[in-house]
């Protein structure tokens, strides 16, 4: 029996759209969940919330949890947001002079040019705010132009005058040559007090002027707000008598520490759905898998897809905000994450033909769905859910949130007016429609990733997604779908199984048939010296730490890049060779081709560094064999068999090795499974549910 004083905890807090969610994780490696309606006038207030809710969960005072937790991971939605709806700084940008439009022009802007109903993207940063600096730096770093230094102070005070928040700096060729950039960032500190400045060799020391201009000016854009959201969130964690160190959680699967986010807060974009195939990784580790996963995080507002290949995470630098193209492009190193608008709280309607839509409009929190009973009036997915049978009729949250079914029923009955359907039949046509919303999703990043579904597990998570993950896994052709019960709460489980992850790029371009030996190891040392003052600057009480090095590749005259990993620092001949092979390797993985006679060009060296965190062992419980009479039964709608005497069994009443067949509902605290006719759920030793869909090969 572990002492009082050992009784040690990790807590870990996602703020999404819709909710927002606490998870503590014990010193036995038990997981409690906490979930609160987001609060977007103040998140500190969903955030308490939501951790009371886990503290009692716990057994725990508010203030009792916190002053006893060594380690806080936060992750949050609010640079998402605030670059969707352009809730950003008022940003300036330095080009080259005669560059200014690298932001409009893009790399062509439509994924099809000749589609002239689409309109062209406005730049990121508009054009009036771009302004050329008189230099000009070559591509092999010499100096064309001298910086014009008097020219460079009338353009710094003008942007002074006209009242600008950030500065965002990405000169031509800056990655080769940095001298200008930094003394731009040397003189906007004197002319300039209290702008934050971005530069572009310092972010992204990429080749592509687009991507780099573009990562520059998001992240400029961001640094006034996250500073103030950061602050404030840290201020009222310690208010609440939080004083152990604060991790954030970012876009690369891991965690970094608030100073180093302060100055590139591009990194928390998408950080919440990054964590989820962290948590999936892990979920599916302690049962056994050794298949590739499938990763579905269904939250309020978006539907949220990733990959684990190989036991690993799935990067991205084609990391878009909208749609391809025409959105913006981070173009920093990201967990692959496909997101669609499509979860509990979006909207169902009518389009001009008759047909039925959902999404991507979403209730949100605030009205939320008809049946919150807080104003909506709009059907929602939840609402059809409720609707069709499947929501247990004491409420979500375990009882908290009371439903209102008559709300529901009301929103549901404008859309079966207008199909001319019944209301079960209609609310089980709006989850439907909203699969294949997400049925698309999955196909674009498996199918046309070169991947079968087929052989894949499915790994469900959010809130709302035991509602249909398992027709969506029959439909993709999923043998099984691995459920845990704390699925709810997917991206904030997976900040528990986190590692501090930096990467850091340099950019050299050589080929494989004249390799210069000499300019890559130039651009790795580079690396290695960030990545050695990275974890110099570390102050969390970290672990072991590791370096992964990798190489941007491709053949030659393509455009996409593959990442290849480097066995070491040092690049003799033996090691290019080995390179090379493992090039035509991993390109036969994704592609299912190689061309071993062509040429390989070199792009991007990329190092990232691992620093591990402590975690908890996963709680088991001991196995039964048992087949439990359900709490009550009651009349949903199933496809195919309309509306039938169903099975409600309560999640918290289930032992390890209970079985339920289909049709059946199990009701957690924090999210609903739908076990459809035919399907059978199991729950395993350590809390998931492993559910057969009944498909067979």
């Amino acid at each position: 029996m572990k002492s009082r004083e050992s009784r040690r905890y990790q807590l870990s807090i996602d703020t999404g759209g819709t909710f927002t969610d606490a998870v503590i994780a014990d010193w036995r490696g038990a997981l409690y969940l906490g979930k609160a309606l987001t609060t977007p006038r103040d998140i500190s207030l969903g955030v308490r919330e939501a951790i009371q809710a886990a503290a009692a969960e716990s057994g725990l005072e508010l203030q009792a949890l916190l002053a006893a937790t060594d380690l806080l991971v936060y992750g949050t939605t609010a640079a998402t947001n605030a670059i969707v709806t352009r809730k950003v700084a008022r940003t300036a940008m330095l080009c080259t002079e005669g560059i200014e439009d690298v932001l409009l022009f893009r790399e062509g802007g439509k994924s099809n040019a000749h589609d002239f109903t689409q309109p062209f993207p406005q730049p990121y940063v508009a054009r009036r705010h771009t302004f050329g600096v008189r230099e000009r730096i070559n591509a092999e770093g010499g100096v064309e132009r001298p910086l014009d230094e008097d020219h460079l102070v009338s353009l710094l005070r003008t942007i002074s005058e006209r009242g600008f928040e950030a500065l965002a700096v990405c000169l031509l060729f800056s990655v080769v040559n940095p001298a200008h950039e930094r003394r731009i960032g040397e003189l906007a500190a004197a002319h300039l007090p209290g702008i934050p400045v971005t530069l572009s060799h310092r972010l992204l020391p990429i080749l592509r002027e687009f991507r780099r201009a573009s990562a520059t000016a998001i992240n400029a854009s961001l640094r006034p707000g996250m500073a103030r959201h950061l602050g404030r969130m840290e201020k009222s964690l310690r208010e609440l008598g939080y004083d152990g160190p604060l991790l954030v959680s970012t876009s690369t699967g891991g965690c970094m520490e608030v100073p180093m986010l302060l100055e590139q807060p591009v990194h928390l974009v998408k950080s919440g759905p990054a964590m989820a195939p962290v948590a999936a990784r892990e979920y599916s580790r302690r049962e056994g898998e050794t298949c590739d996963l499938i990763v579905c995080d269904t939250g309020g507002t978006t539907f949220d897809v990733g990959m684990i290949r190989d036991g690993d995470l799935v990067r991205t630098r084609e990391t878009w905000l909208g749609p391809r193209f025409s959105g913006e492009l981070l173009c920093l190193s990201s967990v692959d994450v496909r997101s669609v608008g499509a979860g509990g709280g979006s909207i169902a309607w009518m389009d001009a033909a008759g047909l039925l839509r959902v999404g991507p409009q979403s209730a949100g929190a605030e009205p939320g769905p008809a049946c919150y009973g807080r104003g909506g009036t709009d059907a929602t997915v939840t609402d059809a859910a409720l609707v069709a049978g499947y929501l247990p009729s004491e409420g979500l949250l375990g009882g908290r949130m009371a439903l209102d079914v008559d709300a529901a029923r009301a929103a549901v009955a404008r859309i079966a007016a207008a199909l001319g359907r019944d209301l079960p039949e209609t609310a089980h046509a709006i989850i439907n429609v909203a699969g294949e919303t997400m049925i698309t999703a999955i196909v674009d990043i498996t199918v046309a990733e070169g991947l079968d579904p087929r052989d894949c597990t499915l790994v469900a998570g959010g809130g709302a997604a035991g509602l249909n993950v398992v027709a969506i896994a029959r439909e993709l052709g999923c043998a099984r779908v691995l459920l845990p019960k704390t699925a709810s709460a997917m991206s904030a489980c997976g900040m528990q199984f986190a590692d501090i992850v930096f990467e850091q790029a340099a950019g050299a371009f050589t080929t494989s048939s004249a390799f210069d030996r000499a300019l890559v190891e130039k651009a790795l040392a580079a690396v290695r010296a960030e990545l050695a003052a990275v974890e110099d600057s570390l102050h969390s009480g970290s672990g072991q730490s590791r370096t992964d090095l990798f190489v941007e590749a491709r053949y030659e005259g393509q455009v996409w890049q593959l990442d290849v990993p480097l066995a070491g620092w040092e690049l003799g001949p033996a090691e290019v060779g080995a390179l090379v092979r493992a090039f035509h390797a991993v390109h036969q993985r994704v592609f299912a081709v190689c061309d071993e006679r062509s040429e390989l060009e070199f792009l991007t060296w990329k190092g990232r560094l691992t620093v591990t965190l402590p975690k908890k062992e996963a709680l088991r419980q001991p196995l039964r064999d048992a087949r439990p009479l359900p709490r009550q039964r009651r009349q949903a709608f199933f496809d195919g068999v309309g509306l039938v005497d169903t099975g409600f069994f309560p999640g918290g009443e289930l032992a390890a090795g209970a079985v339920i067949e289909g049709p059946a509902v199990i009701t957690e605290a924090t999210t609903t499974i739908v076990i459809p006719p035919g399907a059978t759920a199991t729950l395993s030793a350590c809390g998931s549910y492993l559910i057969d869909t009944g498909v067979r090969a």
